[in-house]
């Protein structure tokens, strides 16, 4: 007997696909804005630029919303999985260490927790959807009045 319903498709968020630019959303836990504090934004462009250098990846586009980061990135070898978990990993060690007066949740294994467990990475397969993401990202902090 055929089954009563037709599995959905596997979304194409979060995979791992060598050679596509991906559009990236990474949020603060609880909304927190942190990166209206600057040496929170600091410490974070400090670690995503250390990162850079040592991965093969292009970075194309970012911005730091108070609670939330969107960026435009190319892991060259596709593991956009492996580069934002460490760039979410490596950032938050370093905001926890280097920053006073921010009261961050802490997991049941003890350590703070910055950044919701999950993100959004969609890939850009067209020059349209490219400069539609990278003008979004100029464009978020104007509209919501940061600048």
């Amino acid at each position: 007997m055929p089954p009563l319903f037709t599995p959905m498709a596997r979304k194409w968020s979060n995979q791992n696909l060598p050679g596509a630019l991906h559009f990236v959303t990474g949020n603060i836990l609880g909304r927190n804005p942190i990166f209206k504090r600057d040496n929170c934004c600091q410490t974070f462009i400090k670690v995503c630029s250390d990162l850079l250098k040592e991965w093969p990846c292009k970075l194309i586009a970012y911005v730091l919303m108070p609670d939330h980061i969107h960026m435009v990135v190319n892991p060259r070898d596709g593991r956009i999985k492996e580069f934002i978990g460490k760039l979410k990993g490596v950032s938050a060690m370093s905001i926890v260490d280097s920053v006073q007066g921010i009261n961050f949740k802490m997991n049941s294994d003890g350590v703070h927790q910055v950044w919701q467990e999950s993100f959004k990475a969609t890939p850009l397969w067209s020059a349209w959807m490219i400069w539609q993401k990278i003008n979004y990202i100029h464009a978020n902090p104007v509209k919501a009045g940061a600048c």
